[in-house]
C-alpha cells in the first residue's frame, strides 16, 4: 500500500478522534451552561437537552465485564416552574459474555405535565443463567437428583437469546392533580432461542426448566412473541424523577396480549408498584429512606417462559441488585427494596452514599411453590456523584451480595428508583 495514504489515514483517524473529544468537551459545557444559567429558564421555555455521555465500565453477574456507553439526558418541554423535568438513558454496551445490549427508555412529561410518556425500546443479543420457576428452586423430577442437598440451588442452565422490545404508554393528566391515566402498546419477541442445557438426543433425554414449561403450556420454545395493549394509571408527586427527595410514586398497568395482534397465545399480566420517600433531616433533604415494591402477576392464559415475572426485568432493569437478571422467576412476583440515601459532604450535595437491601419472592403454580413461601435476600453499598446539581442527576456506582456468593458491580445514571 502506498505510504502516503498509510499516513493521511492515520492523520484521520487522529483528527476523528480529537473532533470526538472535543465534541464530547462541548456537550458537557453546553449542559453545565445550562444548569448556571437558572433565570434564563424561569422566563422561557426550555428544550435544549443536557446530556451527560457517561462511558460505561462495569462488572455484574449477567453480563461479566460490560464496556459501552450509556449516555443520559434530560430536558423540560415548557415552563420549569409547571412542568417536570423529563429523563432518558440510552445504552450500547458490550460483555466478555458475547452480548451486545443496546436500548433507548424515557420518561417524558409533556407542558404542564398534560402528558406523561413513557417508551422503551430495546435490540439485545443475550444470554443468561435460569434456575427454574419460584424463588425456592426444589430439585425437577425429570432429573432424578437428590432433593435433600444444598447443590439444588445452585443448579442454572443457560439460554441464549435475540430480544425486540417496543413499549409506549401515553397518559393525560387528570385536571390539575397528579393522577394520570391512559394506555400503551407492548411488543416483546424472543427468537434465535438456543437453550443450551437442553439434548433429545441423550437416553433418557437431558431436559431443560424452559422446555419442559413451554412444553407444559404446549407454546413454542424456539420462538415467541407478545404483542398487546395496556391500561395504565398513576399518581406521581415526586419533586424529581432522577433523584427525588420527597413524593410518592403508584402504577398500575394492565397488558392484555392477543393472538389476532400477533401473540403467540392470549394472555395478561398485571403490574403493581409503590415508591415512597422518608426525610431524615430537615437541614439535609438528601438525606432520606426510599422504599420500592412492586407486584407483577399472570392474570389469564398462558405466557412464555422468558416473558414471566422476573427480577431485573422492570423498565429500567433496577430491582434484584447482587443477582444476575432473571434470577428469580414465576407466574408471581413481589420485590421490596429499601435504600438509605446520604450526604458524604458537611454542607454540600455532590457526592453521596447509600446503604440498600433488597428482597423478593417468586412462585410456581405448577409445581404448587407459593408466593410468600419462600424469601431471597440482597444487599449492599454504593456511591453517588451529582454531575448535575441543578437536576439532580447522578452517576451511580453499587456492589451487591446476595445468597450462595452472588454479587456483582452495578453502574447506573439516576438513582436506582
Amino acid at each position: 500500500m502506498n505510504p502516503n495514504i498509510v499516513r493521511n489515514f492515520d492523520k484521520l483517524l487522529k483528527a476523528l478522534f480529537f473532533l470526538t473529544i472535543l465534541l464530547l468537551n462541548a456537550t458537557w459545557a453546553n449542559a453545565q451552561d445550562q444548569e448556571n444559567d437558572k433565570e434564563k429558564t424561569r422566563q422561557k421555555k426550555e428544550r435544549k437537552v443536557s446530556i451527560v455521555p457517561l462511558p460505561a465500565v462495569a462488572a455484574d453477574p449477567t453480563s461479566g465485564l460490560i464496556l459501552g456507553i450509556a449516555p443520559a439526558f434530560s430536558w423540560t418541554i415548557g415552563n420549569p416552574e409547571t412542568t417536570s423535568m423529563s429523563t432518558a438513558i440510552g445504552l450500547g454496551l458490550v460483555t466478555t459474555k458475547r452480548q451486545l445490549y443496546t436500548s433507548l427508555r424515557s420518561h417524558a412529561f409533556l407542558k404542564d405535565d398534560s402528558y406523561t410518556i413513557y417508551t422503551d425500546f430495546r435490540f439485545n443479543i443475550n444470554n443468561q443463567p435460569t434456575y427454574g420457576l419460584g424463588t425456592k428452586i426444589w430439585a425437577r423430577p425429570w432429573r432424578n437428583e437428590p432433593t435433600n442437598g444444598e447443590k439444588d440451588d445452585l443448579i442454572k442452565e443457560m439460554i441464549f437469546f435475540r430480544h425486540i422490545r417496543l413499549y409506549g404508554i401515553a397518559m393525560k393528566r387528570y385536571q390539575d392533580t397528579r393522577f394520570f391515566y391512559g394506555l400503551g402498546f407492548h411488543f416483546d419477541r424472543m427468537f434465535r432461542i438456543d437453550d443450551r442445557s437442553l439434548n433429545l438426543g441423550s437416553d433418557p433425554p437431558e431436559l431443560t426448566y424452559h422446555e419442559v414449561y413451554q412444553r407444559e403450556k404446549k407454546l413454542p420454545a424456539e420462538n415467541y412473541q407478545q404483542s398487546g395493549i395496556s391500561l395504565n394509571a398513576l399518581y406521581d408527586s415526586r419533586d424529581n424523577v432522577a433523584n427525588p427527595y420527597k413524593g410518592k410514586y403508584l402504577y398500575a398497568s394492565w397488558r392484555s396480549f392477543a393472538e389476532f395482534l400477533g401473540s403467540t397465545s392470549n394472555s395478561g399480566t398485571l403490574w403493581l408498584e409503590y415508591r415512597d420517600y422518608f426525610s431524615l433531616s430537615k437541614n439535609r433533604p438528601r438525606n432520606i429512606l426510599a422504599l420500592w415494591t412492586y407486584a407483577w402477576s399472570v392474570t389469564h392464559g398462558e405466557v412464555s417462559y422468558m416473558f414471566l415475572p422476573a427480577v431485573g426485568w422492570d423498565m429500567f432493569s433496577r430491582s434484584g441488585r447482587a443477582y444476575t437478571q432473571g434470577r428469580f422467576r414465576g407466574e408471581d412476583l413481589v420485590y421490596t427494596e429499601l435504600e438509605w440515601r446520604f450526604p458524604l459532604q458537611k454542607n454540600k450535595e455532590r457526592f453521596g452514599g447509600v446503604l440498600f437491601a433488597n428482597t423478593g419472592t417468586a412462585s410456581s403454580r405448577g409445581e404448587d411453590i407459593n408466593l410468600f413461601s419462600h424469601f431471597q435476600l440482597g444487599y449492599g453499598l454504593g456511591l453517588r456523584y451529582m454531575v448535575l446539581p441543578k437536576r439532580r442527576i447522578n452517576i451511580a456506582l453499587d456492589y451487591g451480595f446476595g445468597v450462595r456468593g452472588a454479587s456483582g458491580i452495578f453502574l447506573n445514571v439516576n438513582e436506582m428508583f
